[in-house]
C-alpha cells in the first residue's frame, strides 16, 4: 500500500455539503435576516467561507448579532438534521478497496462527529477509525496539528504513511506542520471559486476521485 491511512476532510471533500446543505440553508437564513443578501451566488458564498471564514463572514461582514447568529444556526441545523448530502462518485468503491487492504480511514473536519458518523453509516456502511470534528476544543481542531499528531500516536504511524485529503487551506497547513503529504480535492464544488488559491498548498492534486483512487492503487479493475 502506498499509504496506511487516509485523513480526510468531510464537507466538500467526501460529501457535497455546500451545494446541498450549507448554501441553501444560508440562502434561507438570509431571506429572514438580510433579504438584500439572499441572492448571493454560490461561488461568492464559497469565497467568503474560505476567507475570512464562515464565522467571521457572519459576524463581521454581515454583522449578525447574537440573536441573529442563533437563528442562522437553527436554520443550518434544520438542514443538517433533515438531509444527508450525496457522496462524490467513487468514494464508496475507493473506501471498500482501501479498507480491504488494511488501510485506516480517519476524518479531520469542522463538521460535528455526530453528523460525520451518520453520513458515513448511511452512505458507506461503516464508521471511520478516528474522527476529529468540531466537538474538539479549538486547539485540537485543524489547522492545529493535534488531529494528525494523535492519529500517528494512536495508530503508530509515521508521517509519510498518512495522506491528508482536503479542499481548503487549513487542512494543508495542518499537514505541512506535521510533515504529512497532502492531496487537493479538485473535484470539490468549492474548486471553481477558490481552487487556484488552494491547490498550490497541497503536495498532490487530483481532479477526480478516480485519479485519487488510481494514485492509492485502489482503482477498479
Amino acid at each position: 500500500m502506498r499509504f496506511a491511512c487516509l485523513a480526510l476532510d468531510h464537507d466538500d471533500t467526501v460529501v457535497m455539503s455546500s451545494p446541498e446543505i450549507h448554501y441553501p440553508s444560508f440562502v434561507e437564513a438570509m431571506r429572514v435576516l438580510r433579504p438584500e443578501r439572499a441572492n448571493m451566488g454560490f461561488d461568492e458564498f464559497i469565497s467568503y467561507s474560505c476567507a475570512p471564514g464562515m464565522h467571521a463572514f457572519l459576524s463581521e461582514v454581515l454583522a449578525l448579532d447574537e440573536r441573529e447568529m442563533r437563528i442562522e444556526q437553527e436554520i443550518w441545523r434544520k438542514y443538517t438534521l433533515a438531509r444527508t448530502p450525496d457522496a462524490y462518485a467513487g468514494f464508496a468503491a475507493l473506501f471498500a478497496r482501501f479498507r480491504a487492504q488494511g488501510g485506516y480511514i480517519c476524518v479531520v473536519s469542522h463538521s460535528e462527529r455526530e453528523i460525520i458518523e451518520r453520513h458515513y453509516w448511511e452512505l458507506f456502511g461503516f464508521l471511520p477509525d478516528m474522527i476529529f470534528g468540531w466537538e474538539q476544543p479549538e486547539p485540537r481542531r485543524k489547522p492545529h496539528p493535534y488531529p494528525l499528531e494523535e492519529t500517528m500516536r494512536r495508530l503508530r504511524l509515521r508521517a509519510e504513511e498518512i495522506l491528508l485529503v482536503d479542499d481548503l487551506t487549513p487542512g494543508f497547513v495542518m499537514a505541512a506542520a506535521c510533515g504529512v503529504p497532502s492531496a487537493y480535492a479538485g473535484w470539490s464544488h468549492t474548486a471553481p471559486a477558490v481552487g487556484a488559491q488552494v491547490r498550490p498548498h497541497a503536495t498532490y492534486a487530483f481532479d477526480t476521485v478516480a485519479e485519487l483512487a488510481a494514485f492509492l492503487d485502489c482503482a477498479e479493475a
